[in-house]
């Protein structure tokens, strides 16, 4: 398995591939708890270091149907790679680990065949260039922020909660932000493709508006992110 390429470099280069029913947004934390066997192996060779970089990654499967992928048709084009940060081996060989979303990357070529895991043949996939805005990115900024104040507010019906620090920049914020948030995988999925960072904050702060419209007129509230049910196991079998 070769080293994955600098960032700057838009080659391709091969990844393990972790699918499930979820997307992953780049620069938030993935828990995962790994049973299954084949992806026990993957968190061995990544701890072993079989996997350069402990990096591999994650993409989201287009019907909760699927039980054993084979072929691109069955992933969505562009996952994100994460990073294993921590590992937790249990007696019983079971994994419990931390992981840290990196960067996007465009689905090129499927291996089913040469581990136990998927192997994908990726290219990186990077942002369109910001022009100068006269202000505007820093507007929207600012009206993003609200937004999500205002949802995490109405979700949880208490005023704790951690806005993002100042100095996330204007590509990581709508991914911080909607990372706080409980959106349809169609949606995240929208925000991980969008390449630039001003539309991609544009959408996040429609999603948030729209979701905390929702909220309030149902009266619902949904469990913080930290409480959902465990994202870690696997939609498929594979």
């Amino acid at each position: 398995m070769t080293e994955p390429e600098p960032e700057s470099d838009a080659t391709t280069t091969i990844l393990p591939l972790f699918p499930l029913q979820t997307v992953l947004l780049p620069g938030t934390k993935l828990p995962l708890h790994i049973f299954e066997p084949r992806y026990r192996q993957l968190m061995a060779d990544l701890v072993g270091g079989t996997v350069p970089g402990r990096e591999f990654g994650v993409v989201a499967l287009r019907s909760s149907l699927t039980r054993e992928v084979r072929g691109l048709d069955q992933l969505y084009e562009i996952g994100c790679s994460t990073v294993l940060r921590e590992a937790k081996r249990l007696p019983d060989g079971r994994f419990d680990v931390v992981t840290q979303a990196r960067r996007r990357f465009r689905l090129r070529e499927l291996d089913c065949v040469s581990a136990p895991y998927l192997i994908a043949s990726v290219e990186w996939v990077d942002d369109d260039p910001v022009a100068p805005s006269g202000g505007m990115a820093e507007r929207l900024a600012t009206v993003a922020r609200a937004a999500h104040q205002r949802y995490c507010e109405t979700a949880w019906r208490s005023d704790d909660w951690t806005a993002p620090p100042p100095e996330t920049t204007l590509a990581e914020l709508a991914y911080i932000l909607a990372s706080d948030c409980l959106l349809p995988l169609d949606d995240r999925q929208r925000l991980l493709e969008e390449r630039h960072p001003l539309r991609r904050l544009r959408i996040a702060c429609r999603l948030l508006t729209r979701e905390a419209g929702f909220l309030n007129t149902l009266g619902a509230v949904p469990l913080p992110p930290g409480e959902l049910t465990d994202l870690s196991r696997p939609a498929s079998l594979n």
